[in-house]
């Protein structure tokens, strides 16, 4: 690899590690269907308490952030491209459940990364 590519990488990795305000519409989580050639996305509702943490809106249980979470999703949206799935959610489905810009511009990241892993068959792992 060369150094730009190594240092752009490196930008992208400390900016992760941010801090980021959480969706009240609730979150994402992104996958592969090979076999079928889609983008999917199971989004689940959850609330945001005082100390600005998500919560299970059924339990108030804090949603961790990592780790396996049993929770059922409230919608599964599919799309073979990122911009076929990103206009189901955001401009076809009234009203979006995505409430955040911040969120909605990472949705949008991480579906292109998922497309591009679509494409090349990588493996695709979720930020």
């Amino acid at each position: 690899m060369n150094q730009t590519v190594d240092a752009l990488r490196a930008i992208d990795d400390q900016l992760s590690k941010r801090h980021i305000d959480l969706d009240q519409g609730g979150y994402f989580i992104i996958y592969l269907d090979r076999e079928a050639g889609l983008i999917c996305a199971k989004h689940f509702t959850n609330v945001i308490d005082d100390r600005g943490l998500a919560v299970d809106p059924e339990t108030g249980k804090v949603i961790p952030a990592k780790g396996k979470v049993e929770r059922t999703h409230s919608t599964l949206y599919t799309g073979r491209t990122a911009k076929e799935i990103s206009i189901i959610i955001f401009e076809q489905t009234q009203p979006s459940p995505v409430t955040r810009l911040d969120h909605a511009a990472y949705l949008g990241r991480e579906f292109v990364r998922a497309e591009n892993a679509l494409i090349t068959g990588q493996e695709y792992i979720q930020d």
